[in-house]
């Protein structure tokens, strides 16, 4: 990866698209067609979902020095999103119990995650806080979606697009090792059902990334929509769907708000309330 300024998602666009071109190293990101063979016209992006939480020490800290703390990391935090092409944040205060807040990134390398990263442990804030999970992902264009099932799908595409909705709901995925024996034209039509069900629910948009040989999970399916309860409709009649019954694991789940980070840590470190606003949940205005 070179050196060069990262595209980066703004307000206007919205969208990380990798850059294209013959500066690629070839087969750097095509995903295989159905038939098997390399695309790599088709570069990917890599996503990462990191979880924080805060320590019960930071709450014992003046009020003034939580303040700075907070205001020090959104900076430091600002400052390293030149390193990633999206970062959208959010609050998991009052929904989950083992996490704070959520960082949702994505960039062409996984070098971009890392100087990320790095440059986030150099804020004081660093030191109260604890990352009880983060996942690693790839876009990849899904071997199940077609023509057919373009309507409110991500399958055909491999960039990322937040839509800006009120919530996002994140669990790693693991199917069974039966589900991969068995013949395509037989996953294909389960998967047919499935995706069936899905467009039912017009307000809850997928983005499915795919983790094989790079983490715990083989997928890190994210949810945004503004309804919680249409969300939950979905999953349970998920549930009754044949390919369900090859679901081997999708735990952790997370109900996420959509959040500026300044005020997300705010109401994290005790010092504030959430803001009503979801779209200004970008940390910065244009830049991230």
């Amino acid at each position: 990866m070179t050196e060069e300024r990262p595209q980066r998602m703004t307000q206007e666009n919205g969208t990380f698209h990798p850059p294209t071109g013959p500066g690629r190293a070839a087969g750097a990101g095509g995903a295989s067609p159905p038939g098997g063979g390399r695309r790599p016209d088709l570069p990917r992006v890599c996503v990462a979902f990191s979880f924080y939480r805060l320590r019960h020490q930071a709450l014992a800290l003046p009020e003034a020095e939580r303040r700075r703390l907070a205001e020090e990391f959104v900076t430091a935090v600002d400052a390293a999103a030149d390193h990633l092409g999206i970062l959208r944040a959010y609050s998991l205060v009052g929904t989950r119990g083992d996490a704070d807040f959520l960082l949702w990134q994505a960039v062409e390398e996984p070098e971009g995650l890392q100087r990320f990263a790095g440059a986030l442990r150099r804020a004081r804030l660093f030191g109260y806080l604890e990352m009880p999970y983060h996942f690693l992902a790839m876009t990849r264009r899904s071997m199940y979606v077609d023509e057919r099932h373009r309507a409110g799908g991500d399958g055909r595409r491999v960039t990322i697009k937040p839509t800006g909705s009120r919530y996002l709901f994140v669990y790693p995925f693991v199917k069974t090792r039966a589900w991969y024996a068995l013949p395509m034209a037989e996953r294909q039509r389960m998967m047919d059902e499935h995706i069936k069900i899905g467009h039912k629910y017009p307000g809850i948009k997928i983005n499915t990334t795919y983790s094989f040989g790079l983490d715990d999970q083989e997928f890190v399916v994210a949810f945004e929509g503004d309804s919680p309860s249409e969300f939950l409709d979905l999953v349970m009649e998920l549930r009754g769907s044949e390919a369900s019954g090859y679901t081997l694991r999708d735990t952790p789940s997370f109900t996420a708000l959509a959040q500026p980070l300044g005020p997300a840590l705010e109401l994290a470190l005790g010092l504030g309330a959430a803001m009503p606003e979801a779209a200004q949940a970008d940390v910065g205005a244009t830049t991230v």
